[in-house]
């Protein structure tokens, strides 16, 4: 279910297919991919890092019902006894990603792109800086909650808000994303794209690039997995850890919304989550 990144999508790996859209669709059976292995066989100085909706859970219309793949906390629980470092980096609020998942040993839970964080201790951190913006958040999400078109939901999430129009018809689509663009305009919140869906956060310089640079340092093995244009700076910063002699790994969950530009950063490929999942189970078997 993986292959190694391409050069093109003219030149497959052997058992994957290729649609016309060039995203390598893995065709066979799960392994361990030659590029994914340091995580597995120097689990002790490596240091991992998941997205988690598209990536441990699948993609639904519905975002409060987005659930993970059967399993996934007992295999964040296996990776956090065995990797040094195990983190889920997510748009969502600690809260949400600690009743969906648990407080798995050994698993730090990054939430809103590291804006709030639980320590493996259980200690939970929020932004001070961000924290000056919940007054502006509160607004902005009244706005969009009352100027929302039909078929458009608004998300609050407490120190950010965001709209999602997977379910909405194109016209309705645009006016979401109109009326996100004039609330970021009107407030200093900076507009952060999604899967059909745009989020309004405060503007602190905290992304998933800068949990990963922060909680990687140091580390000989740095891998990421993602499946969104939220994930690229995550791709990035492992990607900066290669160039200064760290080995570095990227993953790309893909489907047929995946981001050209996170394809283009991955070393592997793996078509949904549960294809993610059972690698990352395989890892965590060792």
């Amino acid at each position: 279910m993986t292959t190694s990144r391409r050069k093109s999508p003219q030149a497959p790996a052997d058992g994957v297919a290729v649609p016309a859209d060039g995203v390598a669709v893995p065709a066979d059976g799960v392994g361990v991919p030659a590029a994914v292995a340091p995580l597995r066989d120097r689990a002790a100085e490596a240091a991992l890092f998941l997205d988690y909706d598209g990536t441990l859970a699948p993609i639904v219309d519905e975002p409060a019902d987005a659930r993970p793949v059967p399993g996934v906390p007992e295999i964040l629980a296996r990776l956090g006894e065995r990797l040094a470092v195990v983190a889920v980096v997510s748009g969502r609020p600690v809260a949400y990603l600690e009743e969906a998942l648990g407080r798995p040993s050994g698993v730090h839970l990054a939430g809103l792109y590291g804006v709030e964080e639980i320590d493996v201790d259980g200690t939970l951190r929020r932004d001070a800086a961000a924290e000056q913006w919940r007054g502006t958040v509160a607004d902005a999400t009244a706005v969009l909650l009352r100027d929302a078109p039909a078929g458009a939901e608004v998300e609050p999430k407490g120190l950010s808000v965001a709209v999602h129009w997977r379910r909405a018809s194109p016209a309705a689509a645009g006016e979401a994303q109109q009326a996100v663009a004039a609330v970021a305009a009107r407030t200093g919140l900076v507009a952060q794209p999604g899967r059909m869906s745009v989020e309004l956060r405060p503007p602190v310089g905290a992304d998933k690039g800068t949990v990963v640079e922060r909680l990687g340092a140091g580390r000989p093995v740095v891998g990421c997995f993602g499946d969104d244009v939220g994930d690229v700076p995550a791709f990035e910063a492992v990607l900066a850890f290669r160039h200064a002699g760290a080995t570095a790994v990227t993953v790309a969950v893909v489907d047929t919304e995946s981001p050209p530009e996170l394809v283009a950063l991955a070393d592997v490929v793996v078509a949904g989550a549960e294809a993610a999942v059972a690698l990352l189970e395989a890892v965590a078997a060792g």
